[in-house]
């Protein structure tokens, strides 16, 4: 019965579909965000490094430290942040990749509440 019961479960999770995970591509590069705020859609453009993230949103660009966590997980940092709002770290974890583009959740540190995204490469 045992057996029985072994050789059921480990059917069922070989037969899961695998999600494509590849995320030491996405470490550096540069990157196409778009989301849709109040109805518009809106676009953010990034160049990443290994220590860095500089982007564009609105015509106006800002860069921020990162830390990388481990291959899935990091952390945004606002080197200059202009009010209280934008001193606080933001975490990043990338969920699933496929092809040029990542699925990503990210919360500011410490909040459980947790946005989700989808990132292109486009380089």
């Amino acid at each position: 019965m045992k057996k029985l019961l072994f050789l059921l479960t480990l059917s069922l999770f070989s037969c899961q579909k695998q999600v494509e995970c590849n995320p030491k591509e996405f470490k550096t590069g540069t990157f196409r965000f778009e989301q849709v705020v109040n109805g518009k859609k809106e676009i953010t453009l990034f160049t990443r490094t290994e220590n860095l993230q500089i982007e564009t949103y609105h015509e106006r660009t800002d860069t921020a430290s990162v830390r990388w966590v481990n291959d899935y997980e990091f952390i945004l940092q606002k080197l200059k942040p202009r009010n209280r709002a934008e001193k606080k770290a933001i975490s990043m974890r990338i969920l699933s990749t496929k092809g040029k583009t990542y699925t990503f959740e990210y919360s500011f540190v410490g909040e459980s509440k947790k946005q989700m995204g989808t990132v292109t490469k486009t380089n």
